[in-house]
């Protein structure tokens, strides 16, 4: 009988009691080659006649398929149930090598665990093995070889495992492949991409490379809600069907060269995946890709409900070395959601730069509550100067995260992400405290100079997530500084909105005596109505404007548009009795063009960079001595 081994590997284990002594002549023929076979009066040794035929009557009748086997490895006895089982008179099996009739010999290493039970140097192998009927169907047996104790002889038991195997193999069906689609599922794709990515990395003979499509379909749940499940199933396997087609037709086209048809699976809800072993490169996955989109977009026709939707898909083609199934799938996934950010029905390749960038993201962002506890910001000042007389008349605070990883991050790098969890709201505080107290500092520190006001940005979600009044009221008080030394910086877009909560809380900082500015003025609504409306002081003129004055070639003459509208602005907003402060003023053609248009204050690298507190203290300490020359 012929057969194929699988199943657990040898084992050790105690050999069963009670298993018949061989009485019937060895063969003369070693399997083995050596010396040390047994006699028949070994056998024997120890047991009555009554005994011995009692054994052999159990043997003979027992339902379990047996034989006795000498340390030769030839049957010396084997009982009909074996003979059935085999599809041979039992008779006709004494004499045969043992290895033969169940194919031990088939792989190296049951061979080997064989040979050393048959020498005594090993107690037990157990192994599964398919065996062929000589009547054309298969089955599979668990084999199990131990010695028989008291004798020189091994006992060859077989049992037909056949009905529980074929049930294995329906419960890993159920386990491993998904039931609306029948493609494999997220468990069986798992286990082919980790084999894959090791076979991959030792295999000389491919190409070291492994690829991914990872996609979803565009607005599946729209056809739940409005359709029903019925139909969203119905739907989810027509779109396995095409990504199988297609699958095919791509390996027609291109793996027909000894590489395989990529695995398509489902992964879950409208979520597959397209697994190309062997990849030849970004350009294979490229036309993988393109070919799914197509062919998902011809409509679907779905029990009369004509359907078309799209799909957007993630690539992922990278080596195989180095690269874990986590690893991929989590690439996959981030470029599988820059699709859909995208705009969806697209395939987007990954970027090594552009997640370099997500993934800097996310970790200021989970590490940016926990810095303010610890400690890892600063302000720095940067002067605002009176463009009349050259004077410093009050700082803009600059907040900067010293970062122990990424070192100095400036406020765009992570404000954004301060508002979009919320931190935004105890990282102002910490400003704000810390911008009061320097400035009272500095009031203490310089008597003789004019106290300089200290300007501190306030993001909307302040106004909206804490009590902003309660807070100054309370710093103010907590600091000594006065209120008019104060001046809290809005974007124009959130002042010209403001409404309820914000104008309240803006009316009732103004009724304090804190300044209010519009940050960045004419690059929002610019709905001048609400000037005369909003309880603010100062206009920021934004830098596009001041930028505009740059002169060419030496021209003494400024761009004509840009002079006028910020002349018009500076002119209405003094009309309403408000001030204005230039922002980027980087040279001094500018300043010279902005005083002469009546602009009050200028701010920028002409003037000053921002600086640690203690340069606006020197700067101070200069101011003192030339008031007291």
């Amino acid at each position: 009988m012929s057969g194929t081994s699988e199943g657990p590997a040898p084992t050790a284990g105690s050999a069963p009691d009670g298993a018949l002594p061989a009485i019937t002549e060895r063969h003369s023929t070693s399997v083995l080659g050596g010396p040390g076979a047994s006699t028949p009066s070994e056998a024997v040794i120890g047991r009555s006649p009554a005994e011995l035929r009692d054994y052999r009557a159990a043997f003979h009748a027992a339902q379990f398929a047996m034989a006795v086997v000498d340390r030769e490895g030839f049957v010396l006895s084997a009982n009909e149930a074996l003979g059935a089982l085999l599809g041979a008179p039992a008779a006709e099996l004494t004499g045969q090598a043992a290895a033969d009739l169940v194919d031990l010999a088939s792989d190296a290493r049951t061979w080997h665990a064989y040979r050393e039970v048959l020498r005594g140097r090993q107690a037990k192998l157990r192994c599964a093995r398919r065996l062929k009927h000589p009547d054309g169907h298969s089955l599979w047996a668990q084999i199990t070889v131990s010695p028989v104790p008291g004798t020189a002889t091994v006992l060859l038991a077989l049992a037909d495992i056949s009905a529980r195997r074929e049930l294995q193999a329906q419960l890993r069906h159920l386990q491993m492949y998904d039931a609306v689609t029948r493609l494999p599922n997220r468990t069986l794709f798992f286990e082919r991409l980790t084999s894959a990515l090791e076979s991959a990395s030792y295999d000389d003979g491919g190409t070291g490379r492994i690829g991914l499509c990872y996609l979803d379909v565009d607005g599946f749940k729209a056809v739940n809600d409005t359709l029903g499940h019925r139909i969203g199933d119905r739907l989810l396997a027509e779109v396995a069907a095409r990504l199988t087609q297609c699958a095919d037709q791509v390996a027609y086209d291109r793996w027909k060269h000894g590489h395989g048809v990529p695995l398509v699976a489902r992964l879950g809800g409208d979520e597959f995946a397209l697994l190309v072993e062997d990849s030849t490169g970004t350009e294979q996955l490229a036309d993988l890709a393109e070919s799914v989109l197509k062919t998902l977009q011809e409509p679907f026709d779905l029990s009369g409900q004509r359907l078309s939707v799209s799909a957007s898909i993630g690539v992922v083609e990278r080596r195989a070395a180095g690269t874990t199934a986590t690893h991929l799938m989590q690439a996959a996934d981030t470029t599988l959601y820059w699709a859909k950010a995208d705009g969806k029905a697209r395939w987007t390749l990954f970027d090594p730069e552009r997640n370099a960038h997500r993934m800097t993201r996310q970790a200021l962002s989970s590490t940016l509550r926990p810095a303010v506890e610890r400690g890892e910001f600063a302000l720095e000042y940067q002067p605002l100067v009176g463009l009349d007389d050259g004077g410093v008349r009050g700082v803009e605070a600059l907040v900067r995260w010293q970062h122990p990883q990424f070192g100095t991050l400036t406020p765009n790098r992570f404000i954004t992400l301060a508002e979009e969890d919320g931190s935004i709201v105890q990282l102002g505080r910490w400003v704000l405290r810390t911008a009061c107290a320097q400035a009272r500092r500095w009031q203490l520190e310089h008597p003789s100079v004019p106290p300089v006001f200290v300007s501190v940005n306030v993001a909307v979600r302040q106004v909206w997530d804490s009590d902003l009044v309660a807070d100054v009221a309370a710093i103010l008080s907590e600091t000594g500084l006065s209120p008019e030394l104060l001046q809290l910086e809005l974007t124009e877009s959130a002042v010209m909105g403001s409404a309820g909560r914000p104008l309240q809380a803006l009316q009732s900082l103004s009724d304090m005596g804190v300044r209010i500015a519009i940050d960045d003025f004419g690059t929002g609504y610019s709905n001048l109505a609400y000037l005369s409306r909003l309880p603010v002081s100062v206009l920021k003129l934004d830098g596009s404007f001041v930028r505009g004055f740059q002169y060419e070639d030496g021209d003494a003459h400024a761009n004509p548009a840009d002079a006028t509208i910020v002349e018009a602005m500076v002119q209405l907003a003094h009309r309403l009795g408000l001030t204005v402060t230039a922002e980027c003023v980087e040279t001094a053609l500018q300043a010279d063009r902005l005083r002469s248009i009546g602009c009050d204050t200028g701010q920028g690298w002409h003037y000053s960079r921002a600086v640690p507190p203690e340069e606006i203290s020197a700067l101070m300490r200069a101011a003192a001595g030339r008031v007291g020359a």
